[in-house]
C-alpha cells in the first residue's frame, strides 16, 4: 500500500480534504499511544475509583495480536476492532461505565422488541455485503469470525440501519448452536435459508384451506347430466338436468321436490334445455331451450309461466339482474357468439300481460319480434365472439356483461349493455328514429347484429380460449381457465397479458370460482381433480383427485356455495365438499397451538418459551411480552412431541416423540442436527434430560421401553442418526417393571426415575448402579378403593440438599395418585411428608427465571 496515498474520508468535514494514510501497523502504534495516554488521563480523575482493570499491559497485548493479525486482517476491520478498543477504555471512572452498560443494555433490548430479529431485516444488497465481507476475510486466512469480529462485519455491511449489540450477539449464538465460538458464511447461509424456508411454511400453514374428505355423496336417478346449479337466500340448492327435470336439494343434499316441466309428445322430438337461473324477485324460474325459447316457470310449483320464441339463435347461457325495483335485465349468450340483452320495466305488470297470451305447447308465448313493440322492453344484441358463447354473467358493481368463448381472438370480452355513450351518435339514433317511426319495427331486430365499439368493450386474447371464468370486484380479478390447463389472473383493466398463471391441472380447468373472505380461488378440472388457490401468494393450498374426493363420472356442474361455504358438484352422483373451518375461539380462552400442549420449558439464554404440541409443533415465544417470534411443524412426522430440554449452551432443543426418536435441533431456525433411536422397535419416549458427567455429555430418555437409553453427544460426530451407549447392567437386571414416565437428574452423579407403578429409583450415573429405590405409598383416603392411579409423572430434585447424602431433609419431591405430592429424604429412603392436592397434577414444568418459580402447565 503507498504510504502517501490520498484517500476521502467518511466524515462530512472530511468532504473537503485529503490526508495521507500509513500503514497498519503505523496506525496500531499511534492508536496505542493515544490510547495509553488517555488511559493516564483516566486515573488522574477526580471523585471515584480508578479503572484497575483496563492497564497499559492489557493495550500492548492487544497491539503486539493487532500487530500479529495484521498480515491476514482486511484493513478496514483492522480500523474497526482499534476504534472498538480505544472506546472501551475512553471512560475512566468504573461506575460511569457500569451505568452506561446498563442503560445502553436496556436501551438495546427496547430496539431489540421494537425492530424485531436482525435476520428479518436483511436486504439483498445486505446480504451481498456480508458475503463480499466474508470472502475478504477468507482469502486473507480467516476462515471463520468470533463474535467481536462478526459484530464489526455485521455493523459495517447493515450501514445506515442500527444494529445493537444484543442482537447481533442473539443472531451470532442462534447461527452457533453448537458453540464453537466461530461461525463460517456456509453456516450463515444454511442460518438464513432455514429461516425463510420456514417462515414460508408457517406463513403457507396459516392461510391453508382443506375440504373434508371424502365427499358427501347422493345418489341420484339416471338420467341426463346437470346444466347448472344456484343456491338461493336460504342456501337451498336449485338443479335443472338437460331432460328439462327442476329439482330443489337442501344445503345437506337432501331432495326436496323435483318435476319434469317439459311435456313428452309420442309424434313430436322431445325439448331439451340448455341452461337456466333463477328470478329471485319475483319468484320466477328462465329456462332456456334448444326450440330457441326462453320460458318463465313458477318457482313455488314449477307451473308454466310464458315464454318468448322466434329467438334469433340458440340461448346456451342465461343470466339475470335486478337493476331497479320494477326493472330487471335478462341476457343470454347463444351459439353464434352474441350477446343479447333484454331490459324489462314495470316488469310485473308485463309477465302478467304476457301471461293473458294464447298458449303454444301449454305455455302463453309471445315472439320475440313482438314483446320488442312493448314500451316496457328494450332489446340489444351484440355480436361479440367468433365461436358459441361458454359463459355469460352481469356485474352490477362494474356495470358490464363479461362473456367468454372458444375462440381465443375474443376468449373473454368485457362490454357494456347499452352501448356507446358519445352523445353525437346518440343524437343521430335518435333522429333517425324519429324520421319514419313507421319502420321501427323492422329496424328493431336486425339480421346482421352490430358490434360494439372499440371503446365500449375490453377483449382479451387467451390461447385456446376461455371454458370458464369468476370475478371478484373486492381483489380487483377475473380468473380464466380453459382447454390448455392453466389458469390466468388478470386485471380487468389490463387486457395485455395475466397478473399471474396458475400451472398444476392436468386437464381442461372446467370451473372457477373466488372466495372473496378467504381471497381462496376453487377450480375442477375435468378430470374431477379439485384445487384451492391462494390469491395473494399464486400457490396451490389443496389438491383432491377423484380418488380421494369420491366424485366419479363425467363433471357436468359445479357451484359454490358461500353460506356454507362447501363446494356441489354434479357428476354420475352429486357431491358435497365441505371446508374444514378451524373452530372460533372461545372469547375467554387464549389458544397458542391448535393441538394440546405436552410439554415447553424456559430458555434463559436467549428468553424463549418453546411449547410443544400433539401435533408435532414446535412453537417459539418471547418470554417479555408474549410474542409468537417462530415455529415449525412435523418435527416427528405426525407423531405427537412428549418431552424437550436444551443442552448446556441453551442453544440446541432435544425433543422426543411417541414414535420412539430424540430430534438434536437448532430450535431458532428448525434445522434437525442429529436423529437418536433405538435399532430395534422403538417405544414412546415419556421423558427426557441433558446431563453431563466428567466432562462427558449425554442425553438421557426414558419411555415405554422401560430402560434408560444414553446417547453420547459429541460435535465430532458426522453421524445423523445415532445409537444409544450399552444399558447399566442394574438397568437390565433389577430396573423398572413398568413404563418410565420420567427423569430428573441433580449434579454431580444423580439421576432419578419413576415409572407407572409408583416406583422411584436413584441411581448413580459414575458406576450404573441404584442408589436408592423409593415406594410410594397411597393416601389414606384412598385405602379400599379400586382402579387407584399410581403413576409419578413428575420428579424434582431440591439440589441444595440432594448433594448432601447423609442429610435427613427432604431432598426429592414427586406427584402421586389421587393429587398427593411426597417429600422424599435421600439417605433414608421414606417419604417424610405428604401433601394432597384436590385434583391430579397433570404433566408440567418448571423453571427459574429472575428468582421467579414458573409453573407452566399443559394447557392450549
Amino acid at each position: 500500500m503507498a504510504l502517501s496515498k490520498a484517500a476521502r474520508p467518511r466524515s462530512a468535514s472530511g468532504k473537503l480534504e485529503t490526508f495521507p494514510r500509513g500503514s497498519i501497523l503505523n496506525e496500531l502504534r499511534e492508536s496505542t499511544a493515544k490510547t495509553e495516554a488517555s488511559f493516564r488521563r483516566a486515573q488522574t480523575s477526580l471523585g471515584g475509583s480508578r479503572l484497575q482493570a483496563a492497564s497499559p499491559v492489557s493495550l500492548r497485548s492487544f497491539s503486539e495480536e493487532a500487530r500479529e493479525e495484521s498480515s491476514w486482517l482486511p484493513e478496514w476491520l483492522v480500523k474497526e476492532l482499534l476504534k472498538g478498543q480505544q472506546r472501551s477504555h475512553s471512560i475512566g471512572l468504573l461506575e460511569n461505565i457500569l451505568e452506561r452498560e446498563g442503560f445502553r443494555r436496556h436501551i438495546d433490548s427496547a430496539k431489540s422488541l421494537r425492530k424485531g430479529k436482525i435476520e428479518q431485516q436483511v436486504t439483498l444488497e445486505q446480504l451481498q455485503k456480508l458475503n463480499t465481507a466474508f470472502q475478504e476475510l477468507e482469502k486473507n486466512g480467516c476462515k471463520s469470525l468470533d463474535i467481536e469480529k462478526f459484530k464489526l462485519v455485521v455493523k459495517k455491511c447493515m450501514a445506515p440501519h442500527r444494529t445493537s449489540d444484543e442482537q447481533i450477539e442473539t443472531l451470532f449464538m442462534k447461527i452457533d448452536c453448537a458453540a464453537t465460538g466461530r461461525i463460517q458464511w456456509d453456516e450463515f447461509c444454511t442460518y438464513m435459508q432455514l429461516e425463510y424456508a420456514e417462515q414460508d411454511v408457517s406463513s403457507a400453514r396459516l392461510k391453508e384451506l382443506k375440504f373434508l374428505l371424502p365427499a358427501v355423496i347422493e345418489e341420484r336417478s339416471h338420467g341426463e347430466p346437470v346444466l347448472r346449479i344456484c343456491s338461493l337466500f336460504d342456501n337451498t340448492l336449485v338443479m335443472t338436468q338437460e331432460d328439462g327435470v327442476i329439482s330443489f336439494w337442501s344445503p345437506q343434499l337432501k331432495l326436496k321436490r323435483s318435476k319434469m316441466v317439459f311435456e313428452k309428445t309420442v309424434n313430436k322430438k322431445s325439448k331439451w334445455a340448455t341452461d337456466f337461473t333463477v328470478m329471485t324477485h319475483y319468484n320466477k324460474l328462465i329456462l332456456g331451450t334448444g326450440d330457441r325459447e326462453i320460458q318463465l316457470y313458477e318457482m313455488s310449483n314449477f307451473e308454466p309461466y310464458c315464454q318468448i320464441s322466434g329467438l334469433e339463435a340458440i340461448p346456451l347461457k342465461l343470466d339475470y339482474c335486478c337493476t331497479d325495483p320494477d326493472e330487471c335485465m335478462i341476457l343470454y349468450g347463444d351459439d353464434l357468439g352474441c350477446v343479447n340483452i333484454l331490459f324489462l320495466s314495470s316488469v310485473g305488470e308485463l309477465l302478467r300481460t304476457w301471461k293473458k297470451l294464447p298458449k303454444a305447447e301449454n305455455l302463453p308465448s309471445i315472439g320475440i319480434e313482438n314483446a320488442v313493440l312493448s314500451p316496457n322492453v328494450t332489446y340489444i344484441r351484440w355480436k361479440v365472439h367468433g365461436d358459441w358463447v361458454t359463459q355469460l354473467h352481469y356485474y352490477d358493481s362494474i356495470k358490464a356483461v363479461v362473456s367468454t368463448s372458444n375462440h381465443e381472438p375474443t376468449a373473454l370480452v368485457i362490454g357494456c349493455t347499452v352501448g356507446t355513450t358519445n352523445v353525437e351518435q346518440q343524437m343521430k339514433k335518435i333522429k333517425d328514429r324519429g324520421k319514419d317511426s313507421k319502420a321501427r319495427k323492422g329496424q328493431v331486430i336486425r339480421r346482421i347484429p352490430p358490434k360494439r365499439a372499440e371503446g365500449d368493450q375490453t377483449v382479451f386474447q387467451v390461447y385456446k380460449g376461455v371454458k370458464t371464468f369468476a370475478f371478484c370486484k373486492n381483489n380487483n380479478l377475473i380468473v380464466t381457465g380453459g382447454m390448455d390447463r392453466i389458469i390466468r389472473m388478470w386485471n380487468p383493466y389490463m387486457s395485455g397479458r395475466p397478473t399471474g398463471m396458475l400451472r398444476s391441472h392436468t386437464a381442461p380447468v372446467c370451473y372457477l370460482s373466488i372466495s372473496a373472505e378467504d381471497a381462496k380461488i376453487f377450480s375442477i378440472s375435468t378430470d374431477n381433480t379439485i384445487k384451492i388457490w391462494d390469491i395473494v401468494d399464486q400457490t396451490c393450498l389443496f389438491t383432491a383427485c377423484s380418488k380421494t374426493s369420491g366424485i366419479k363420472g363425467e363433471l357436468t356442474a359445479c357451484h359454490y356455495i358461500p353460506g356454507t361455504r362447501s363446494l356441489c358438484v354434479a357428476a354420475d352422483t352429486l357431491a358435497l365438499l365441505h371446508l374444514r373451518l378451524r373452530p372460533p375461539p372461545e372469547p375467554h380462552l387464549i389458544v397458542s397451538h391448535k393441538e394440546p400442549v405436552l410439554c415447553c420449558k424456559y430458555n434463559k439464554e436467549f428468553r424463549h418459551v418453546v411449547s410443544c404440541s400433539e401435533g408435532s409443533v414446535v412453537k417459539v415465544w418471547d418470554f417479555e411480552t408474549g410474542k409468537h417470534l417462530f415455529e415449525f411443524s412435523g418435527a416427528h412426522g405426525g407423531a405427537a412431541i412428549t418431552c424437550l430440554t436444551f443442552d448446556v449452551s441453551g442453544r440446541r432443543l432435544i425433543t422426543g416423540g411417541r414414535e420412539g426418536c430424540l430430534k438434536i435441533w437448532n430450535y431458532n431456525n428448525g434445522h434437525c442436527l442429529n436423529t437418536l433411536k433405538r435399532e430395534d422397535k422403538c417405544a414412546e419416549v415419556c421423558d427426557c434430560t441433558y446431563v453431563e458427567v466428567n466432562r462427558s455429555r449425554y442425553i438421557i430418555a426414558v419411555g415405554w421401553d422401560r430402560r434408560i437409553s444414553m446417547y453420547f453427544d459429541s460435535a465430532d460426530d458426522l453421524h445423523h442418526v445415532q445409537k444409544p451407549q450399552p444399558y447399566w447392567q442394574d438397568d437390565i437386571s433389577c430396573g423398572h417393571k413398568e413404563d418410565i414416565l420420567c427423569i430428573a437428574q441433580c449434579p454431580p452423579t444423580l439421576l432419578a426415575t419413576s415409572s407407572y407403578d409408583g416406583e422411584i429409583i436413584v441411581w448413580n450415573m459414575i458406576s450404573g448402579h441404584i442408589y436408592r429405590k423409593l415406594h410410594t405409598s397411597f393416601p389414606t383416603h384412598c385405602a379400599g378403593t379400586e382402579a387407584v392411579d399410581t403413576s409419578i409423572t413428575q420428579l424434582v430434585f431440591l439440589r441444595t440438599r440432594a448433594v448432601k447424602f447423609e442429610s435427613t431433609a427432604a431432598s426429592l419431591i414427586s406427584n402421586g395418585p389421587q393429587g398427593s405430592v411426597n417429600f422424599w429424604s435421600l439417605f433414608s429412603g421414606i417419604p417424610l411428608a405428604a401433601s394432597f392436592i384436590p385434583s391430579e397434577i397433570p404433566h408440567q414444568q418448571y423453571c427459574c427465571h429472575r428468582g421467579r418459580f414458573l409453573y407452566l402447565c399443559s394447557r392450549r
